[in-house]
């Protein structure tokens, strides 16, 4: 979980949503991966699916038997879905995800029986430290945010001032 931990850090400091995966298999990693749908202009640039791609080309193949995947935050459901396809064995999270979590937070993906394939699902590891990490983020965009909405006010102010000192009224 720690290197899924420094991928996410990779997310944070090109200003993408922090979360990091790792596909590990046996005791080797052979793939990590890290949010970028921003940078990226792809909806689809999550952290698993950037690790899951490149663990099948690490692997040519798609599928990942065997292997196990680590993700600072519970994959939501197109992630689960690419999870079940590739055939990883494990998912391992840290954070659990209240909007979008496929991991039973939302929807359990992982529980349907019907499904041809089954993954293990561990879910809470590093929570705390995965979850610190993108609310210290969120709260830095939020802050961020305030600081240019107070700028932008402050100089249509400026401006506002400046237009009624040009063109004063006049009142006979």
């Amino acid at each position: 979980m720690a290197l899924a931990q420094q991928a996410a850090e990779q997310a944070r400091a090109a200003g993408e949503v922090p979360v990091g995966a790792v596909v590990v298999l046996g005791d080797e990693v052979i793939a990590t991966g890290f949010n970028h749908p921003i940078r990226g202009h792809d909806p689809s640039a999550h952290a698993e699916m950037a690790a899951l791609r490149a663990a099948a080309q690490t692997l040519q193949n798609y599928r990942l038997p065997g292997c196990e995947l680590y993700v600072t935050l519970e994959p939501c459901l197109m992630c689960a879905g690419a999870i079940m396809h590739s055939r990883i064995s494990r998912v391992v999270y840290g954070a659990t995800d209240p909007k979008t979590g496929a991991c039973g937070s939302v929807v359990d993906m992982f529980a349907n029986v019907q499904l041809n394939h089954h993954t293990t699902v561990t879910g809470g590891v590093l929570a705390d430290e995965c979850g610190h990490a993108l609310k210290n983020f969120f709260a830095e965009r939020r802050r961020l945010a305030r600081e240019e909405r107070d700028a932008r006010r402050a100089r249509e102010a400026g401006q506002a001032a400046a237009v009624s000192i040009t063109n004063p009224t006049t009142t006979s």
